[in-house]
């Protein structure tokens, strides 16, 4: 399967299921094809041909992202070097959830998750340790019995029953096998897995061009928490928790080719998470060709003083 026709499949199947997608975000390159919502769950998605090819910063750029938006980062592939992506099967590329198409298209139209898992040196499955516990003790078996019957030692079951470990699909088989009873927990990809600390004040953010380091400056001394991008249509997302207001804005310049399609896809990404577009530039002539999102010349932001100043703006 080509990557184009991934991009058709995944589109597909969030429609089919009631979701709300963005534009394909491919004005430039981003760690994200789109972003996807239902008005509970949001996700920022994206394919590949092989998982090989995910680098860790197309990762880390994703999940810092996500997080801003409280939302799930997810990739979508259909091999591992040479190999087909298991079904029924999760991945995990640093630290980001990775399924194949026909497993997403379980889970969002079927609601089947996955059961298992595929980790260094192979399968695994996670087990409900107190439904474990509780049918040991029906069945009036010890641990020390059970793992002697399973095959594990003592120690290991007596994990199992915490949920401390994992268990290989054999052995899970097993202990089914032997309790007579679902043992095995399925896997919510869309359960969100965040962690903290990727959006940075804007005094620490790295700017390459003139507008945005004024831009930060000036956000910097409003105590606006700003997140600055490089791998997205957009160049910043700003928050001001005072207003409840998120900004995801671009830096544009008069030069770019793809401004027009760039500006449509922060539109379209905005729709769906819920922010006010804007974009920033040093170039009068765009202010006045551009009426579908604010454009504001640096120069407003840099001689406003007030954050409300720059909000009544846009």
């Amino acid at each position: 399967m080509k990557r184009a026709e991934i991009l058709s499949l995944v589109e597909s199947i969030f429609k089919r299921g009631g979701f709300n997608i963005s534009a394909l975000c491919c004005s430039r390159p981003s760690c994200f094809d789109y972003v996807i919502s239902n008005g509970t769950k949001t996700l920022f998605v994206k394919s590949y041909v092989n998982i090989c090819g995910i680098s860790q910063h197309d990762a880390y750029e994703l999940k810092k992202i996500s997080e801003q938006f409280s939302a799930i980062p997810l990739f979508i592939g259909e091999t591992v070097r040479e190999k087909r992506l298991e079904d029924d099967t999760v991945y995990s590329r640093y630290d980001v959830y990775t399924v194949n198409p026909k497993t997403l298209e379980d889970i969002v139209l079927k609601k089947l998750h996955p059961l298992v898992e595929a980790g260094p040196g192979g399968y695994y499955v996670r087990l409900d340790g107190e439904a474990i516990r509780k049918r040991r003790q029906e069945v009036g078996l010890s641990i020390g019995k059970l793992a002697e019957m399973v095959g594990v030692s003592r120690r290991t079951l007596y994990g199992y029953e915490r949920g401390m470990a994992k268990a290989s699909v054999s052995t899970a088989y097993n202990l089914e096998w032997i309790l007579g009873a679902p043992l095995v927990k399925p896997i919510n990809i869309f359960e969100e897995k965040r962690k903290k600390g990727f959006f940075s004040s804007a005094k620490n953010a790295i700017a390459k061009t003139p507008v945005l380091k004024a831009l930060i400056k000036k956000f910097h001394q409003c105590n606006i928490k700003f997140l600055h991008v490089k791998k997205a249509p957009f160049d910043f997302v700003a928050k001001y928790s005072r207003e409840n207001l998120t900004l995801l804005g671009g830096i544009a310049l008069n030069e770019e080719k793809i401004l027009q399609k760039r500006v449509e896809e922060i539109i379209s990404v905005s729709k769906i998470v819920d922010a006010q577009p804007v974009l920033i530039t040093n170039d009068k002539k765009l202010i006045k060709q551009n009426n579908e999102v604010p454009f504001l010349h640096e120069q407003e932001i840099l001689k406003a003083k007030s954050l409300e100043e720059v909000i009544a703006r846009i």
